[in-house]
């Protein structure tokens, strides 16, 4: 889990993107933050990397995001 919450964009996205790569492709990622604009920033991130935007969620003012790492490219 990463835990972004307070921070402005792009960080979470940054913050998100360093993480993934520490991961095995298919791993999952659990965000956490704050910021309304990391909402498209995430769908736009995950539609440009190739990872899975798996599931998204809003409880009590924080957004949550799990993304699945994408396989390597060829």
């Amino acid at each position: 889990m990463l835990d972004v919450k307070g921070l402005s964009c792009p960080l979470p996205v940054l913050r998100a993107n360093r993480a993934l790569r520490a991961l095995e492709p298919g791993a999952k990622l659990r965000v956490l933050a704050t910021d309304r604009a990391s909402v498209a920033d995430f769908r736009a991130f995950c539609a440009e990397t190739g990872h899975a935007l798996v599931a998204f969620g809003e409880e009590n003012g924080a957004f949550s995001f799990t993304i699945r790492k994408a396989p390597p490219r060829d």
